[in-house]
């Protein structure tokens, strides 16, 4: 506060609060009186002085003081006198005094606290302890009344002992209604008896235990079942807690199980401790329990002096259990699980217990460690506080057990967490399975115990591209197939598990989608192995029906000369002895002559001689020996129709390839002058027997169309000795065609180009008189002719 010009005009504050008092000093009271007083806030910038006053009958005191305290000194205290006090303060601008403190000496009294203060135990009284101390001062200067306040070890919560009890002038006193077994703190002050004055300070810390006793409450009684691998029986683990008044270190427990003999069941050293602050659990004994039994456990403690009360449980069949709770809820409050339910009106059930609920059981197990721990609440509460040591972050199942009378009812379960977190860690994600435009992704829950809270939902986060995609499932939902996917691509997913405080991901993985869906290239591999195989079968059949033609193109039926027969043919020359017994001419047509119309050959004829193709007609072919063939025996060649030909390739195994040479020449030479009717030459036939059938290509392709009927009358050039004609008839009719068309039946036998023709002499003679060739055969120019 800053000062005005006015305030420095004003005289100092007048002092407030004045108090006094006196100490002792020693085993009597101090002749010294100390006074405190709260002096004015005003600045004082002015020098000032305070000077501290007391008034008695006989005389007046005062001496300097402080801005707030002083003291005087009366030499001797003034015991039962009466003091006025007060406080002057004085500078230039004026002096100020404080109001005047009436007070009695023994209003300033403040003694010591009371010494060797002592606390007696003793065994017969286990309620009890005998505190006792000394005074601090002789009773000539004052007369003291005490205060006694005790506790429990580190509890801190004191009780003190009605004053009533200790205002007369006393060394001791005893405490009662106290714990037995427990051990206590206690602290003793004193006063003015008549109150006046200032209480002293607490004594020192004493303490002292009490003695033990029999417990006095029942044993914490439950149960735990077990599910069993026998069918239609359970398993219950029986297990207590020590009694809320166990007066003493228990010892050991007796337990009876229905109409059974008592059992004990004595604790480990280790647990011996009932003492500590936390009730341990203890378990006592596990027992195989039919569904359909029905029985009652009881229970009691006892240590070194006694036995405590007896506890019961009672066990119902399980078809046969007390109804529920109707509803079981938890939250949070000032850092403490609290839990609410609501009853069940179960009157109307009809069931062999007491309807009434008597208590609830409040059971919790913490899932990441199985550590469980449980509490009784009264008949008629309905929200109770959990009281065990509870950690943030960790799961809670809490059951709800309605109790009737001592036998439990079903349980209700819900599963709680004091405080919620994000997770420690995501989901295990794996790729279960890859197709074209989908993948199907599964993760694994995580452990209970990293949960640290809820799971709200979790969140699928795929990458492709540079860009990121997000998809929300439940928290039910451990699988998820992708869809609408780019085939053949790199993607990069990774699922996020979320709470209600924070979410947490997993690591990123890699995968690549398929360039085809599954089965599609099955599908493909089977349409090509379905096409091959049907062009397989499809070409196999059609050269089972092509067969015949095939086998034409790639082994074409080519004559043997090796098999071959050649013999010249007279009228008076037989054949060799291996030709066919019938008439060797007999079949064999020569020349074709129109018989029915006595038809000789025209001029205009005579151009179209040269030869042509015909199908049904068997070409000349080397006998490869230097014969030549031109026409074949219509019984042994090919027929002359076309639905005929088949039988033609199937007549007789010898074909006779037959050829007239009608003078002395031969291919490539000029035929010798025929001879004159009447005459003894006579035609030379030549015959090729050979076990071949005959080609297409043996065939005349220059043999011409119009003149293919000479080779197909059978009535023409028949030779001497057939049955068809007279032979004579035959010779001049063969001579005067020969002559009129200045042919022979060379036509039948084309000449290359380049061969040179040589006419033979009459006779047999040559041109330098050397006897020529028989006529009947005349030898190949150019030397063996391969057959077309």
């Amino acid at each position: 506060m800053i000062p005005t010009s006015k305030d420095m005009k004003d005289p100092p504050e007048k002092p407030v609060n004045l108090s006094c008092m006196a100490v002792q000093s020693g085993r009597k009271m101090s002749s010294c009186v100390t006074c405190t007083w709260q002096p004015g806030t005003r600045d004082e910038r002015l020098k000032t002085t305070y000077t501290l006053f007391s008034s008695l009958i006989v005389s007046n005191k005062s001496s300097k003081a402080n801005r707030s305290s002083g003291y005087i000194d009366f030499g001797t205290f003034p015991s039962f006198m009466e003091l006025a006090m007060w406080v002057e303060v004085e500078n230039k601008l004026g002096k100020v005094r404080s109001d005047i403190l009436d007070i009695y000496a023994a209003d300033l009294v403040k003694t010591n606290p009371p010494s060797d203060v002592n606390i007696i135990s003793k065994n017969n009284f286990s309620r009890t302890l005998l505190v006792s101390w000394k005074h601090p001062i002789h009773v000539t200067y004052v007369m003291l009344k005490y205060n006694i306040r005790f506790c429990t070890v580190g509890s801190g919560d004191w009780t003190e002992v009605p004053p009533n009890d200790t205002e007369s002038y006393k060394e001791s006193f005893r405490l009662q209604y106290l714990k037995p077994d427990t051990e206590y703190v206690v602290q003793v002050r004193c006063i003015h008896y008549r109150g006046y004055g200032y209480w002293s300070d607490w004594s020192a810390n004493s303490t002292a235990r009490t003695p033990e006793h029999k417990p006095t409450s029942k044993p914490d009684l439950w149960r735990v079942v077990i599910p069993s691998q026998v069918k239609s029986e359970r398993r219950v683990q029986v297990m207590c807690k020590d009694p809320v008044e166990s007066n003493g270190r228990i010892r050991g427990y007796s337990i009876k199980i229905q109409d059974g003999n008592w059992m004990t069941v004595a604790v480990n050293d280790s647990d011996l401790d009932s003492r500590s602050q936390e009730r341990k659990i203890i378990p006592l004994y596990q027992i195989p329990w039919s569904d359909k039994r029905r029985g009652l456990i009881e229970l009691k403690a006892w240590n070194s002096v006694g036995e405590s009360p007896q506890a019961s449980l009672g066990i119902p069949k399980l078809t046969q259990e007390p109804a529920s709770v109707e509803s079981l809820s938890w939250f949070t409050q000032q850092g403490r699980l609290w839990v609410k339910w609501q009853p069940r009106n179960v009157t109307a059930t009809g069931e062999p217990y007491r309807s009434e609920v008597t208590e609830y059981i409040l059971e919790w197990v913490s899932v990441s460690d199985g550590a469980m721990d449980w509490q009784r609440e009264r008949r008629h509460t309905r929200t109770a506080a959990i009281k065990g040591n509870l950690q943030k972050f960790n799961r809670y199942n809490i059951s709800v057990y309605p109790m009737y009378s001592g036998w439990t009812g079903k349980p209700l379960t819900i599963a709680a967490f004091l405080e919620q977190g994000a997770p420690l860690e995501g989901p295990s994600v794996k790729v279960r399975r890859t197709g074209k435009n989908e993948a199907e992704l599964e993760w694994m829950e995580i452990p209970l115990d990293k949960q640290r809270g809820f799971i709200t939902n979790y969140t699928i986060f795929f990458i492709t591209g540079g860009k990121e995609h997000s998809i929300v499932v439940s928290t039910d939902t451990y699988s998820y197939t992708v869809k609408r996917m780019a085939s053949n691509s790199k993607y990069v997913v990774r699922v996020m598990a979320s709470t209600v405080q924070g979410s947490t991901n997993s690591s990123d993985l890699s995968f690549n989608t398929l360039m085809y869906a599954p089965g599609q290239i099955e599908a493909i591999v089977v349409s090509v192995c379905i096409s091959f195989l049907f062009f397989i079968v499809l070409t196999m059949l059609c050269c089972i029906y092509k067969m015949d033609s095939i086998k034409k193109k790639i082994w074409p039926p080519v004559p043997d000369p090796s098999n071959s027969t050649i013999a010249k043919w007279s009228p008076d020359f037989t054949s060799k002895a291996d030709t066919p017994k019938e008439s060797a001419l007999g079949d064999v047509s020569i020349v074709e002559v129109d018989v029915f119309d006595r038809k000789s050959l025209c001029e205009e004829d005579k151009a179209g001689l040269p030869l042509k193709k015909d199908k049904y007609l068997s070409e000349e072919h080397s006998s490869g020996i230097g014969g030549s063939s031109c026409l074949s025996s219509p019984h042994q060649s090919v027929s002359d129709s076309d639905e005929g030909g088949d039988e033609g390739q199937t007549t007789a195994s010898t074909v006779q390839y037959s050829s007239v040479v009608a003078s002395c020449g031969y291919k490539g030479q000029t035929p010798c002058p025929l001879p004159l009717s009447g005459s003894s030459q006579t035609p030379s036939f030549a015959r090729s027997e050979s076990t071949q059938p005959l080609l297409d290509s043996e065939e005349h392709p220059e043999v011409p169309e119009s003149h293919q009927r000479y080779l197909r009358n059978p009535y023409f050039g028949r030779l001497p000795g057939g049955n068809d004609g007279d032979s004579g008839d035959l010779e001049d009719l063969n001579q005067m065609e020969m002559k009129k068309q200045g042919l022979a039946l060379r036509r039948f036998c084309p000449l290359e180009e380049d061969f040179q023709q040589t006419t033979p002499t009459e006779e047999g003679q040559s041109p330098d008189g050397q006897p020529g060739p028989d006529p009947s055969y005349m030898p190949q120019l150019s030397g063996y002719r391969p057959q077309c």
